[in-house]
């Protein structure tokens, strides 16, 4: 494992890091960050007006620092690449190609033994808007998340997510069919709104809390929006956050970490064996 990969905030030694002092350069946790038009700052630089200098001593940036986040955009827009050429897509294209019919969500054929289903269903998506707004939201979240929490716990909290977006939406609307991955973008915007607030970063909670509560107004005001897959989703989220925020005070012990993904591990597992027993 390389230097930059094992860093430690420069004020809590026992928390690992992959940010840092976008003026200073220290690396820095979550609880120490402050956010700035220039990037993160540490509680030091966030009250001083200090010469911003970038990336001076190479710690991971961009793909670097929130690697799964942009394969995970990749390849949900690989996948609508695939549906538009098979007939699906388009700017208000609301036709169905035979792929995605394959992969969609359906109560029905996940009851038959298609329960990849579950996952598949959120890589599909409508149309440019439907995969724009999402891939947006990844993007934001994605490279918040990421660095904070380290890509294997980011994965998982995002898997997790999407698999309670799945039985949420089947709990409301078992033999409707569904696509996209709101469900999994719901449950990062919740656990972000619960490991902000843990972590007293109340300004990003603020915000983050407003993109929720709209999204989910939104949700209601169209037929077409899974508002089960949303709430599952967020749901989820809010779960595997909480074990998270549990590690950080100290709650889960020293092996915190493992503790954290069995939890969040429990909420997929959970979310699968709902989804096969309402479908």
């Amino acid at each position: 494992m390389s230097e930059t990969e094992t860093q430690t905030c420069y004020r809590h030694p026992d928390r690992e890091t992959r940010v840092s002092c976008s003026s200073c350069g220290r690396p820095i946790c979550p609880e120490c960050m402050t956010p700035t038009p220039v990037g993160m700052r540490c509680p030091e630089c966030a009250s001083q007006r200090t010469r911003v200098v970038r990336n001076p001593t190479g710690t991971p940036s961009g793909f670097e620092a929130a690697p799964s986040t942009y394969v995970l955009i990749a390849i949900n827009v690989i996948v609508f690449l695939i549906e538009i050429a098979q007939g699906s897509g388009g700017l208000f294209n609301e036709q169905r190609s035979q792929f995605v019919f394959d992969y969609g969500l359906y109560g029905p054929s996940v009851a038959e033994g298609e329960w990849y289903r579950l996952v598949t269903t959120g890589f599909l998506h409508a149309n440019f808007i439907h995969i724009g707004f999402n891939m947006l939201l990844l993007f934001f979240l994605g490279r918040l998340l990421e660095p904070a929490l380290g890509t294997p716990r980011f994965l998982v909290l995002y898997f997790a997510s999407l698999l309670a977006g799945s039985f949420g939406a089947l709990v409301l609307e078992p033999n409707s069919f569904g696509i996209g991955a709101s469900g999994a973008i719901f449950g990062l915007a919740g656990a972000t709104f619960v490991i902000a607030r843990g972590r007293g970063m109340d300004a990003l909670a603020g915000q983050i809390g407003f993109l929720i509560v709209f999204n989910l107004i939104f949700s209601l005001s169209s037929p077409q929006i899974s508002l089960g897959a949303h709430l599952g989703g967020l749901i989820g989220g809010v779960i595997c956050a909480l074990a998270i925020v549990a590690g950080e005070k100290g709650m889960l012990g020293p092996n915190r970490k493992a503790l954290e993904i069995a939890a969040m591990v429990a909420v997929a597992v959970v979310a699968v064996l709902g989804s096969l027993a309402v479908a």
